[in-house]
């Protein structure tokens, strides 16, 4: 069965697994004591720290193993920004960060603090030059992915470091989905990652603070990880996860480039076999091994159930998967379809077969499941002379409102509108989205009558 949910968590790798099952026998001791066993560990402890330290490009004592990478997200926030108190309260992140940065923003933000989104384009990525406006006086931290978890963009991290070190501003990076591809360029202050999304095994996190960053560790603490990353370490879990890294960075250019090719053929021929599908984020500055696309009229989840019948694990952004009904906040914050969005991101030794496979079955998996939702096989073609309708769909989840939309927008002539009543918070992106996609004119939103949002459509052809 295929698995195409790397980014979420990769396959363990067999170095991983080898260096596991070896420390669980050589490393079970107590690293901080004085006996054989206990400096046995130690050793294990200080060589892994060094591969990690290596691989990320800091010192070894500059690095510390926590218990996730969330954890290490979390540590690395509030430690920077209690160091640095006196400076401000002002957080600067992306609008596509990890939850795990914007959860330390809210916080943040109830503990009185301020934070400062800087928005994305609609390939994900931020602007260096908006980023640097927003290191306004009072800045304590700023935070910024390497590349991003839902749509493979990588951000100008090195400019936004460049623009960092001129404010004083120390940055922190999550790494997380990049870390096993290379090692950061920039000037970093703080970085980020998780053992998980290498091949390494979950519960290792990496925290590394460059020495002369103010830093202070909030929580109670103990002797262990410099006190920032209290309890005892579960050494088997960080030889396994530092060995890894060393081994997948040993394979990077090679797999990458291989990877590469294979998401370049998904991105090529989706929009071939599929109609009516958005391949989202860059094109170019993307991470090799992930691709996410969106399909319009298609209920993501699903899509996503669809496709495990037919043995492919993929994960989606889709608001239609979500328990809260809301979109990503990824997509919303580029501003582009979440309808029927897939995520396919490619573990190691994935087959070539294994992906023109997932592409001869993925066109007859949407055209199903658009069947089953009445989507519009092609729009009406004789206009009624009213110049302007009403689409009443209160209470209706995505993607119903964007197919009823897409029905009678032939009903109207050129020039007439179709307003769309929604309480879906989907509909907010995807209503424009869709006008894009269709080259209709979005004219805008507001309060409905009746509850929910008017959203308004001007057919343009």
């Amino acid at each position: 069965m295929p698995y195409f949910d790397a980014a979420s968590a990769a396959p363990l790798h067999p170095v991983a697994r080898q260096a596991l099952l070896a420390s669980l026998d050589e490393g079970w001791a107590d690293p901080a004591r004085l006996y054989r066993e206990g400096r046995r560990a130690r050793l294990l402890l200080d060589a892994a720290r060094e591969a990690a330290a290596e691989a990320v490009g800091c010192r070894p004592d500059e690095l510390v193993f926590t218990p996730s990478g969330t954890r290490a997200v979390h540590a690395g926030v509030s430690g920077a920004l209690a160091g640095r108190r006196r400076v401000g309260n002002r957080l600067v992140v992306s609008a596509v960060e990890h939850s795990s940065v914007l959860h330390a923003g809210e916080t943040h933000t109830a503990a009185g603090g301020t934070v400062t989104e800087v928005p994305v384009g609609r390939s994900g990525a931020v602007d260096a030059d908006a980023f640097a406006a927003a290191l306004a006086p009072g800045t304590a931290l700023a935070c910024l992915q390497s590349a991003n978890h839902e749509v493979g963009t990588e951000q100008p991290v090195a400019e936004v470091a460049e623009a960092c070190r001129a404010a004083d501003v120390p940055l922190l990076v999550d790494a997380a989905q990049s870390l096993g591809w290379g090692p950061v360029d920039g000037g970093w202050s703080l970085l980020t990652a998780s053992a998980h999304k290498w091949g390494g095994p979950a519960g290792v996190g990496l925290l590394a603070v460059r020495k002369g960053i103010r830093f202070a560790p909030q929580g109670p603490s103990d002797e262990r990880e410099s006190g920032r990353a209290p309890g005892f370490e579960n050494l088997p879990a960080i030889v396994a996860a530092a060995a890894s890294l060393r081994a997948v960075r040993a394979e990077a250019a090679t797999e990458g480039a291989r990877l590469r090719a294979l998401v370049d053929r998904i991105r090529t021929r989706v929009p071939q076999l599929v109609p009516d599908v958005e391949v989202v984020g860059d094109a170019v500055r993307r991470l090799p091994h992930l691709v996410t696309f969106s399909c319009l009229y298609v209920d993501g989840e699903t899509l996503l159930h669809e496709l495990d019948r037919e043995g492919f694990s993929v994960s989606s952004g889709s608001s239609c998967t979500s328990s809260t009904l809301t979109p990503s906040h990824v997509l919303r914050a580029m501003g582009v379809l979440s309808e029927g969005n897939v995520r396919v991101s490619l573990p190691a030794g994935t087959s070539e077969e294994d992906v023109d496979r997932f592409l001869a079955v993925l066109p007859g998996v949407v055209a199903g499941v658009r069947e089953r939702l009445g989507a519009p096989a092609s729009a009406p073609t004789t206009p009624s002379p009213s110049g302007s309708l009403v689409v009443d769909s209160l209470g209706k989840r995505c993607p119903i409102p964007v197919i009823e939309l897409a029905k009678v927008i032939g009903d109207v002539p050129v020039g007439g509108t179709v307003t769309v009543l929604s309480d879906d918070a989907a509909a907010r992106l995807d209503i424009p989205a869709w006008c894009e996609m269709r080259g209709q004119e979005y004219v805008g939103e507001s309060p409905g009558a009746g509850g929910g949002t008017a959203y308004v459509v001007r057919r343009v052809s």
